[in-house]
C-alpha cells in the first residue's frame, strides 16, 4: 500500500513539478479523547524530505479504512504539501480553496480508477 500511495503521490508531484514528499502508511491511527488522527503532514525540517503519514486501521475496531476515505486522507495530506512547497503559502489552512483542490484531486484519480 505504500509503494501505491508514494506512486500517486509522485505522479502528481510530478505532473506540477513540486518538490518531493516521501509517504509512510503506518497501521493503526492514533487517538486519545480528541479523536483519531487520519493523516499528518510533517513539511521539510533542516534539509529532510517533507513526509505524509497516513492510516490503515481504526483506533477503536483496527478496521482497514474504506478506500475513499484513506485516498482522500492521502490527498488531504498532499495539499498540505503543496500549499507550502509549491505554492509558498506561509500556512496552510482549511479552507474552501484548500478543500476545492482535495476535492478536484480526488475526482481526477478516482474517475480514473473506475473506467
Amino acid at each position: 500500500m505504500q509503494l501505491i500511495c508514494q506512486q500517486i503521490t509522485n505522479e502528481i508531484i510530478s505532473q506540477i513539478k513540486a518538490p518531493p514528499v516521501n509517504v509512510e502508511v503506518l497501521s493503526v491511527r492514533p487517538s486519545d479523547d480528541w479523536g483519531e488522527l487520519h493523516g499528518l503532514y510533517l513539511p521539510e525540517d533542516d534539509g529532510e524530505t517533507a513526509r505524509i503519514q497516513v492510516w490503515m486501521r481504526t483506533a477503536k475496531h483496527k478496521r482497514v479504512v474504506a478506500f475513499k476515505s484513506f485516498l482522500r486522507t492521502l490527498l488531504h495530506e498532499l495539499c498540505h504539501h503543496l500549499d507550502y512547497e509549491h505554492f509558498g503559502f506561509p500556512e496552510t489552512f482549511h479552507t474552501e480553496g484548500f478543500y476545492s483542490r482535495e476535492s478536484s484531486l480526488f475526482k481526477q484519480i478516482f474517475v480514473a480508477t473506475e473506467t
